[in-house]
């Protein structure tokens, strides 16, 4: 009785193993569908690639059309022309005027920079930001003189 159980044990082991390695088999499919369905999933990981990264920029506004909620900006190296999309970031432009200090956070889509935040900068923290050290006095210190 003890051999029976053994060899059905066996038996029913090797057939769980055999169904476990068919159902991990590829089944094979015509080249006709896989042929158009391969470049909609490249379409769905370009755009996962090309998410767009939050970007910020601080400079000075050098051409404005609030109406039009375009700007540009101009950094220390670079000018960024600028489309502000959110209501806020209209609302910011039209309290603005060409050189205005501002910090802009913004995104590329498409080759265009978009604008979602547009903040004004005091001139005077600017100016500290960028050269801490040019108004800085030159101290030396006396010592008293022992004898």
């Amino acid at each position: 009785m003890k051999n029976m159980i053994k060899i059905l044990v066996v038996a029913l082991t090797t057939l769980g193993f055999s169904t476990l390695g068919f159902a991990q088999a590829k089944p094979a499919t015509p080249a006709t569908p896989a042929t158009p369905a391969a470049p909609a999933m490249e379409k769905k990981t370009e755009v996962k690639s090309e998410k767009a990264k939050t970007q910020r920029a601080t400079g000075e506004i050098t051409s404005l059309d609030a109406k039009a909620g375009t700007f540009e900006v101009k950094e220390k190296d670079k000018e960024i022309k600028l489309n502000a999309d959110s209501k806020s970031a209209k609302d910011s432009l039209a309290k603005l005027k060409v050189g205005d200090l501002v910090r802009v956070t913004y995104t590329e889509k498409d080759g265009k920079m978009i604008a979602s935040a547009v903040k004004a900068e005091p001139k005077k923290a600017a100016e500290k930001k960028a050269d801490p050290t040019e108004k800085k006095a030159d101290v030396t210190e006396k010592k008293p003189v022992t004898k």
